[in-house]
């Protein structure tokens, strides 16, 4: 057969392409369309072809895909604010007089106990007042047969301050006392602080002849009476056996923990007024109401008197002035737990303290004369506005 450029015949053959279409080919425009169709089915195939490696890739990848991120850790909690946490008896038990150790326990709960009426209900309930020298004010004693455990009398001592200190108590009675000082408190601190701050320490009873002291952290307490030169009035045992010296520990136990409250009144105040310093160092308006000032400065003395001028955080008191066995007793406990040390700390942050609120006070006071002034000046302004509009019109 003939072939002409303009007419191309070719045999009856049909051409499959991939979609499964025949194209019969008499023409260069069949030629062309079918070349076309296969062009774009190879690229089809390639594509297809290439999408099924990326889904093995895939699964392969899927399989070896790195574990899961861990969790975040847990967040610790924020710890207290309290700069003297518990005293607890961390030595080893190494053998059977230490299992056999008593403890003493302080707590101080309020800022001022009603103790008449506390001892009027303790009495109710079978506790029993124990005697103490006259010359020992603003404190309760009273004993339990309730003891913890056996080889000495359950006491507990309460002053007048918001503290208590329980000795060989057991933990119901202990319990049923700290409700009943809810009752007769004035002005509570929080339950969770008050179980926080406080103070344990162990202590035995000795024999006879040996003296009362305090070593390696732990009391250790003579089994006699208290010598008849320190009782001053008589102080009775009452199955407590040396009731005076239980006092004088007692006595340096409730100045700790009084102590450790303050402190967390110090830094709840510096918290309070952390922001004065900082909006001065960044240069900002400090937003502070005179109301709010002369708030602060008032929590701020109170927090001063509480610590030097109604308390024995500065000297020891009267009661051992005659008494020096005893007054070693109370020192040496004091030094233990690091009241003088302490005190002298409080006393530097709240002078820190005193020279802030002095600043916010100057500050409040130049404000208020700066708008006096204004307005002097605008009354001025005002007047003499009128006299010119008296003098044109």
């Amino acid at each position: 057969m003939a072939t002409t450029p303009g007419n191309i015949q070719t045999s009856r053959r049909h051409y499959a392409d991939p979609g499964s279409q025949c194209l019969r080919v008499t023409s260069l425009a069949d030629l062309g369309i079918f070349l076309k169709r296969t062009r774009k089915s190879v690229q089809s195939a390639g594509e297809r072809l290439y999408s099924t490696n990326l889904a093995k890739s895939a699964l392969k990848s899927g399989l070896k895909s790195p574990a899961p991120a861990a969790p975040p850790a847990k967040r610790i909690p924020k710890g207290p604010r309290t700069k003297q946490p518990s005293r607890t008896m961390d030595q080893p038990v190494e053998d059977e007089e230490d299992r056999d150790a008593l403890q003493c326990v302080a707590f101080a709960t309020a800022e001022q106990y009603d103790l008449p009426s506390l001892c009027r209900e303790l009495a109710a309930q079978g506790f029993r007042e124990v005697e103490l020298p006259r010359d020992a004010s603003n404190v309760l004693a009273m004993s339990t047969d309730m003891a913890a455990k056996a080889g000495d009398g359950a006491l507990v001592f309460f002053f007048r301050e918001g503290s208590a200190v329980f000795w060989n108590v057991e933990d119901k009675a202990t319990n049923t006392v700290m409700r009943a000082l809810e009752r007769h408190a004035v002005r509570p601190y929080e339950v969770a602080l008050v179980h926080w701050e406080n103070e344990e320490i162990s202590y035995r009873i000795g024999d006879k002849t040996a003296n009362s002291k305090l070593a390696r952290g732990r009391f250790l307490l003579s089994a006699g009476e208290t010598p008849a030169a320190d009782r001053g009035g008589g102080a009775g045992g009452g199955g407590s056996g040396p009731v005076l010296e239980k006092f004088a520990f007692s006595n340096a136990l409730s100045l700790s923990v009084k102590l450790a409250m303050w402190e967390v009144s110090v830094d709840d105040f510096v918290e309070s007024i952390q922001s004065v310093p900082e909006a001065l160092r960044a240069g900002e308006r400090v937003v502070l109401s005179r109301a709010e000032v002369m708030r602060k400065i008032g929590e701020l003395l109170w927090l001063r008197h509480c610590v030097n001028l109604s308390s024995d955080a500065l000297i020891a008191p009267n009661f051992y002035w005659d008494r020096e066995r005893l007054e070693r007793l109370y020192e040496d406990t004091c030094g233990f737990l690091s009241v003088g040390r302490r005190v002298r700390v409080l006393n530097q942050k709240l002078e820190h303290c005193t020279v802030l609120a002095d600043l916010m006070r100057n500050h409040l006071g130049e404000k208020h004369g700066l708008r006096l002034e204004w307005m002097i000046i605008v009354l001025i302004a005002i007047e003499v506005l009128f006299t010119l509009a008296r003098v044109v019109f």
